[in-house]
């Protein structure tokens, strides 16, 4: 287990552990991409635009909270207006669907989440391809510097046809936060395997002084991301490439069912079949879980004094190991323009702006994110102004060189998420997981094979 001085990461410490990190597959550079930033050359000028106003879509998160907080930043440099919506994910992700369906939207730029939207939003060109905007060298900042961008951000961002849809702000490899006082108060080390995150669940689950020993999302739809990290670990997948049915009845999808049912039933907390993440994160606050398993982007509240009462207390654990493999399920977002948009100009600038290298190291600076840039890293090396602890960015690079995705990427995701997401719930309440994963097999199967074919 970490020890004490977690928080104290010393010049040398910090270069070791950032120069090691940026070898990771998921922030390799994008092939190609030296072309695109040597096209990007001569007269841009970032108030083009000045006296026009876009409006932006955003979801509530530590990322989109960061943007809304330098707004005026883009504005005073651009002399553009933002106008700027900021909603819960299920319902900013169902309101975009509507809107892009009316062939209308009140929004010019769009939050997206790759894990849910990508494939629909990809399959119907919801979003404008940004290509000729990035050839543009009278529209493309000179330093905006493609090159930097991770290859797995731009794999995220890229569509099956090659089309470049969005530019990617995050990836979110899911790890496990731990109550560093409570595992140390009994003895507790972090776990090894997922066996052993049941024994230490178990052994500090003290319901008497309300504390829970695992906490996670057990919502309808929002839980789906949570079994999904022991179905990987497990061995499991979603669907067979070779013949387009569902895994997700096997022998690896119930034992990894049966784990997350025993974790959120015998030792979550009442009613956890109603929590999505806010809620859990809000118990890990209050120093009432052992254990929380989410996305690492949620660290940013945990070391902030004023909202947390843990504070040097968290611990920032990779995934462990499965009975098959090791792997912290992995999920992204970022920015795209509206193809229904008359600004694509002035909207292609917050583009920029929005994912550029400060914005980026800002997300690393505040434990917002996994920023998509090798830069956000570098410049981590020599800042002595981050406030995420050494232990956070070890686990964070670490978690992304075992990162797969933890949805199908499929158009129907929504649907996968309510049907299996019923599943769940059910299951901690009580219900068969074998049975429940058969039906919710059954259920969804035609519904997949009928988006595949249309």
């Amino acid at each position: 287990m970490a020890d004490r001085d977690d928080h104290n990461e010393s010049g040398p410490q910090r270069r070791r552990l950032l120069q090691a990190g940026l070898g990771a597959a998921a922030l390799g550079v994008i092939p190609g991409a030296g072309q695109l930033a040597a096209s990007a050359q001569a007269a841009f000028d970032w108030k083009r635009f000045k006296g026009e106003k876009i409006e932006v879509f955003l979801n509530k998160s530590p990322r989109g909270d960061l943007l809304t907080r330098f707004h005026k930043e883009f504005e005073d440099m651009t002399g553009i207006g933002v106008g700027s919506e900021m909603i819960p994910e299920q319902q900013q992700r169902q309101k975009a669907v509507i809107e892009f369906n009316s062939g209308n939207t009140s929004f010019d730029v769009i939050a997206l989440s790759y894990h849910v939207q990508k494939r629909m939003f990809g399959k119907n060109k919801w979003m404008e391809d940004v290509r000729p905007l990035m050839a543009d060298k009278s529209i493309t900042d000179p330093n905006l510097d493609f090159a930097d961008f991770s290859k797995g951000g731009m794999a995220w961002a890229t569509q099956p046809d090659g089309r470049i849809d969005s530019l990617p702000f995050n990836i979110d490899p899911w790890v496990i936060y731990y109550n560093k006082e409570l595992f140390d108060a009994k003895g507790v080390a972090y776990p090894k395997s997922f066996a052993e995150i049941i024994d230490a669940a178990a052994k500090l689950n003290d319901p008497a002084k309300g504390i829970s020993g695992f906490v996670a999302r057990g919502l309808k739809n929002a839980n789906v991301p949570a079994w999904t990290s022991f179905l990987l670990g497990c061995g499991g997948g979603f669907v067979d490439a070779t013949n387009g049915r569902l895994m997700t009845d096997n022998a690896a999808a119930v034992e990894s069912a049966k784990i997350y049912q025993t974790l959120l039933s015998k030792y979550g907390p009442q009613g956890v079949a109603g929590y999505n993440w806010n809620e859990a994160q809000s118990l890990f606050l209050q120093g009432k879980a052992a254990m929380w398993l989410d996305g690492i982007g949620f660290a940013q509240p945990l070391e902030d004094p004023a909202k947390s009462r843990i504070v040097g207390k968290v611990g920032y654990g990779v995934m462990p190991p499965g009975p098959k493999a090791q792997v912290s399920a992995m999920f992204g977002d970022g920015e795209g323009i509206s193809s229904f948009s008359k600004k694509k100009g002035p909207s292609w600038l917050y583009l920029q702006w929005a994912s550029n290298k400060a914005n980026q190291f800002r997300m690393l600076q505040a434990a917002a994110g996994a920023p998509v840039r090798n830069s956000a890293y570098i410049a981590a090396q020599t800042s002595t102004d981050i406030k995420a602890p050494r232990q956070w960015i070890e686990c964070m690079l670490t978690s992304a060189r075992i990162a797969q995705p933890g949805l199908p990427i499929i158009v129907p995701v929504t649907e996968f998420r309510d049907i299996f997401g019923i599943a769940l719930t059910n299951m901690i309440n009580g219900a068969d997981a074998a049975t429940e994963l058969r039906k919710a097999t059954a259920e969804f199967q035609p519904i997949l094979d009928k988006s595949e074919k249309a």
